[in-house]
């Protein structure tokens, strides 16, 4: 299998923190650029709002429906 550079530093001497910053940064564009459009519909079972709590009846006979979904 032959080996291929996926980044190659043709000027300058970079430290291993500056390499290790231009792939963080490159890893977070790529991820950036995969990541679902905006009008596009999410799943509900990825929906936040599912976890809040709807609010309970009032008024006579509230306490009946109270617990019932």
């Amino acid at each position: 299998m032959s080996e291929q550079r996926f980044l190659q530093v043709v000027h300058g001497d970079p430290t291993p923190e500056e390499i290790a910053a231009l792939v963080a940064v490159l890893t977070a564009r790529a991820h950036a650029a995969a990541a679902p459009e905006p009008g596009r519909r999410r799943s509900a079972w990825s929906d936040t709002a599912r976890r809040l709590r709807k609010p309970l009846p009032h008024g006579p006979g509230a306490w009946r429906t109270s617990s019932l979904p």
